[in-house]
Parts: C-alpha cells; structure tokens; sequence
C-alpha cells in the first residue's frame, strides 16, 4: 500500500483531477480555487468517523427526469448522454437549490458525473457514499452496478474498487421514489400535488453529500463508543473488515486541545469491548458540552494500517421514576418542534453554517434541545448539537409506511431502515433518547393487534441497539411499550390545558392520556407535553384576517404581544408542575403553509427573543423538587 501524502495537498490535487473539469464544463475556466469555492456542502458528512482520503462529489451533475421508468429497460446506466438536465448534488430536483425546481410527482430520477481517483489511491479499496437517496437508490461506475438501497433517510455506501479504471470513470445514479405507495415511511412530503395542512413539499432523489473513501484492505468498519461516567471510562467496540492473525486495535483518548491522556490495544477482534478509562472526567452537559477527542487504529506490529479519528461526550442520561437525570441531576426537557425543512433545499440546509444557526436560533429563546420530528436529520446536525450541547430525541420519518400498518412491507420497511438509523447516530452524546413511531392513532383504531404487535416488535429491536437510552414509542398518542409518556395537546385555553394535567403524578389513576382506550395507561414514567403551542400567527394574517378562519391563516390574538403572553400561560403552567419532566413546543419555524413558528421559514423571529428565554428557560418545579 502506498503511504498517503498529507490530506491537504491530496484534496487539492484531487479537486484538481476531477472536481475542476465538472466546473470548466458546466461554467467556464475556472481556477481550482474557484472551482472549490463553488462546492455546495463542502464539509466532510461524517465528522464522527473521519479518514483522511476522502473526496466530495457534490456540485453540478447531469440530470434526467424518467417519468416513464423506462431508464433501466433502455440502458441508461450505460449510456447516460441523453440525460438533458444539470443538477446541483445534494438539493432534490423539487428545490431551488438544485437549479430544477421541479415540485410535481418524479417516480424516477437519473444523475451522472465524471470523476478521476487521486494516483494515491491505487492500491486502496474506494466506496461510494451517500448521506441519503430517497428513495430506492442504484448506482453504477462504468456501467457496472455497485450497489442497491432501499430507505430515503439512512446513510450508506457501495465499494466501487473493481469497477474503477485509469482516468476517467462515470458515475450514473438511479432513485426510483412513489410516497404513495403506503410502504415507504416519507415523513411530512406530500402525497397531493400540493402541500397542505401539516404535508409538504416532497424530497426525491439524492439529498445529502456524495462522497469518495479510500480505505486499505483491511480497515476498521465502525466502533461502538458507550460513555460510562459513573466509572470513568468508554467502553469501545470495534467492528474490523478483517479477522486475519496478527493484526491489532488502539484506541487513543485525547484532550479537546490534543494532549494524550490514555489508550488500549488488544487484538483486532470484531465485537470484542474495550475499555478506555478517563483519569478526572469531565462530563458533557448544555452547560459544559466539553468532546474528547479519540483515535482508532488497525496496526500490524508497529505499522498503522488504517487510522480513524472520532469524538465523544461523556454523559450519562437515565430515569428514576418519573424523572429524567442527565449526569446524575434531575434534568426538565426544554424543547422545541424541529421539522428540518428550508425554503430553498427543502430537506436540505443551504450550508453547514444553517444547521448549526438552527441550534443557535433555539438556544437564543429558552429551548435546550429539539424533538428532531418526522426526519432523520444529518450527521452534521448531529455534530453541532454534540458541539453546543443541545438535546435531542432522534424521531423516525415513519409516516407514509408502517404509520398505517396495512402492509407487511410498510411495517419491514420501516424497522430495516429505522436499524441503519439507529446504529449510525448511537455515538452522539446529544442524542438522549429514541422515537421510533409518530401518533399512530389511525393505525391503532383500524388494526388494533397488527399495531401493537409491529410497535412491540420495533421497540425491542431499539432496545437490542441500543440499551443506554429511553424509548418514547409512539410519541404523543398511543402507547404501547414506553419509558416516557407522552402526549400532544394544541388546547389554546390555559385554564382546560391546566385542568387536563392537574392529576399527573406518580401512582394517580386518572392520569391524562391520549385516546386511553386504545392507549398503554399512565405507569409513572416522566410525563412530557411533547407537543403543545402550535399557535398560528403571522403578522400579515393579524393584519388581514379574522383570528383562527382557517387552519392555513391561524391566529390567537392581534399582536406579538398577545400571543407571547399566551405562550407564556402555557408553558408556565408545564414548567410549574411538579410531576411534568418535559415539554416540547411546536415550533421552531414556520413550514410552507404552517405559520406556528417562533420563527418564520426563512428564520425571521417573530417575537421579543427575551420575553421568549423567560417563559421557556424558566426554573422547572421538577428539577426543584426533592430526590
């Protein structure tokens, strides 16, 4: 294997190997600089797991549209010359982002891009990854198929090594995509033509960064990092492509500022634990999001063989009773409604600096985290929030597959990508806890045992994945097997929305749960709202039409002012009971034709940020109140 130069002179003179033509074809001379400026998304997609070789595939690609699904009959892979379009990788062709902005139904999708392998690569195995393809993604290098996925929302990637030649390789992508097929779990996109009530505007195709990785031969293939902070200690598990003889794992566990502070080496063993201990830990927490960083190596006696660098938070995050406890201290949950959309990439954010703004944006009003709701965000979304310490519950897009339970492959669909999800984003520290389902009362009342027993089947899979975090099953409505009680309530009325919660508390009978005769009943767990507010409001709509006409014009009152003071009623009434652990606001921003935002769509706040901060970061009586 040859010896990497330093990754910086690789990226440039990969990008001027390929990335550069793509730009000359498409815009004009341009220097390598400006051909790096023009990049969307350039940052590395998976700063968890980071390697040095690695290229990103973003930019102009060709483009057809195949509504006809004649790509694959007629040979399209082989042949993509009469692809007609330009594409801007990684906006769908339903944004303006793209360039396409095409917002009407696209059962298939085709792309293709040239690409040149850096010489450095040549005896190192390369894959082919994509952040996310909705929804039924196949790819071919040089007319040879390297891989299929099924899933619109999961992370994976194809090893393309034996289908690359010298010079110029072609890359052609399909995505076959149909939301109403009611066995593919879509999220919030639409199945009309249009976006309306709480439906938007659909995602097709490829959307989020493609990207090239040079691994050598043998190569670590992930690592399972479980924080242990009442110990002091991470406890490693490496998944290595090799069980050969003699070849060994070392985990290296450094400051934030670099300084070496352990390792440990054993055998490279696949599935084997490890523990990593920490000398004076220092725990991730909002107030203190501190990362250590850490290093993986595959070695064969004193050769690195394949070197990957990682982070992590030590953090603990459990329940006792009907408390949460993030690093042993009663925690109240502050969050807010996140759906993830922007008004020009759709399910994409323009730059990495959005996703982050995003997390800003809630922490300057009061939230300390989100419900990330009916979308599995990025990892780079992840990465800030593990940066900023900002708490998250990671939420499925189940809706438009197992959410009606009416087909067995909808249900199968769901729990086979809802799996690559889980086990992708279970190293974050930000992550504290899992939602698999939404609501699901439909699908309850329709087909009673066929819910419970795919919801039942769901939640044990989680937990198999993952036994370090709760579970919120079916957030908001019904329960089947759940760590936390949830419910969602739009009351506007403060005095009925106070009623409704009076009786809360460990041990009462008579405890609010949605459709209860359907619904597991209240057993004591911490309670959250975790969705309550969604008060619709515009200026432009108090300006021209009657308060609550309709739900596309909502409002409760004439002025900011008026609708802050009932927010404030509202979620006082969360934060001063002494049984309720949490609270998630609806929402961040406005969607589309959903205007209950704190935020408009294009991230314009609507309200007096202060005013905001001291109703939702106000002292919680649960966290006051005795152990």
């Amino acid at each position: 294997m040859r010896s990497l130069s330093p990754f910086g002179t690789l990226r440039q003179k990969a990008r001027s190997l390929f990335l550069l033509p793509l730009f000359v074809l498409a815009l004009g001379p341009l220097s390598a600089e400006a051909a790096d400026r023009q990049i969307p998304r350039p940052e590395h997609p998976k700063p968890q797991f980071y390697r040095e070789a690695w290229l990103n595939l973003n930019g102009l690609w060709n483009f057809a549209s195949d509504f006809d699904r004649v790509g694959v009959e007629r040979d399209w892979a082989k042949d993509p010359s009469g692809f007609d379009k330009k594409i801007v990788v990684p906006f769908c062709p339903e944004s303006k982002l793209s360039g396409i902005q095409h917002t009407g139904f696209i059962p298939a999708v085709w792309y293709h891009r040239a690409f040149s392998v850096p010489d450095q690569w040549d005896d190192m195995r390369v894959f082919l990854h994509f952040g996310a393809v909705d929804y039924d993604c196949r790819a071919w290098v040089n007319g040879s198929a390297v891989g299929r996925h099924y899933g619109g929302s999961s992370s994976f990637c194809f090893e393309i090594t034996d289908a690359l030649r010298q010079g110029r390789n072609d890359l052609v992508v399909c995505a076959l995509d149909d939301v109403r097929s009611d066995v593919q779990p879509s999220g919030k996109q639409s199945q009309r033509l249009e976006s309306y009530g709480v439906m938007y505007t659909r995602t097709t195709g490829i959307w989020q960064t493609v990207w090239l990785e040079a691994r050598p031969e043998d190569f670590i293939e992930s690592v399972r990092i479980v924080p242990d902070l009442d110990n002091g200690r991470f406890v490693l598990t490496p998944v290595v492509s090799s069980s050969q003889r003699g070849l060994g794992f070392r985990a290296t566990l450094l400051s934030a500022n670099g300084k070496r502070l352990s390792s440990v080496r054993a055998s490279a063993a696949g599935g084997i634990a490890h523990v990593l201990k920490v000398k004076n830990p220092r725990p991730w927490s909002p107030a203190d999001p501190y990362l250590y960083k850490l290093r993986f190596e595959l070695t064969e006696g004193n050769r690195v063989v394949d070197s990957v660098d990682s982070y992590a938070g030590l953090r603990k995050f459990h329940i006792e009773g009907n408390k949460f406890y993030l690093n042993n201290k009663p925690i109240f949950l502050r969050h807010v409604l996140d759906q993830g959309f922007y008004p020009d990439g759709i399910w994409t954010a323009p730059s990495d600096a959005e996703l982050k703004a995003d997390i800003e944006r809630s922490m300057a009003v009061g939230f300390n985290g989100a419900r990330l709701h009916q979308k599995v965000f990025e990892e780079r979304f992840h990465y800030w929030a593990d940066r900023l310490g900002y708490l998250t519950w990671g939420e499925f897009c189940d809706w438009g597959g197992a959410h009606s339970f009416a087909n067995p492959q909808g249900v199968h669909n769901h729990q086979r990508e809802w799996r690559e999800v889980v086990m992708r984003d279970l190293n974050h520290p930000s992550i504290l806890a899992w939602t698999p389902f939404n609501e699901t009362r439909g699908a309850a009342n329709a087909r009673f045992e066929t819910h419970r027993r795919a919801v039942k089947e769901t939640v044990d899979l989680t937990r198999a994945l993952d036994p370090t975090r709760p579970i919120n099953d079916c957030s908001g409505y019904v329960h089947v097997e759940t760590d936390i009680c949830t419910v969602h309530d739009y009351d506007q009325n403060p005095e009925t929305f106070r009623q409704r919660y009076a009786s809360v508390a460990p041990g009462a009978e008579d405890v609010f749960v949605r459709f209860g005769e359907i619904s597991a009943p209240y057993e004591g767990q911490p309670y959250s709202v975790d969705e309550y507010g969604g008060t619709f409001w515009t200026k432009e709509h108090a300006d021209k039409e009657p308060a609550g006409d309709s739900r596309s014009k909502w409002g409760y009152g004439k002025t900011a002012e008026q609708v802050e003071e009932l927010i404030g009623e509202l979620t006082r009434i969360l934060t001063d009971h002494p049984n309720i652990a949490g609270f998630c606001y609806t929402q961040l921003t406005d969607v589309e034709q959903e205007v209950n935002g704190v935020y408009t769509y294009d991230r314009k706040l609507k309200f007096d940020a202060e005013q905001l901060k001291r109703y939702f970061g106000a002292p919680a009586a649960i966290e006051k109140s005795r152990d």
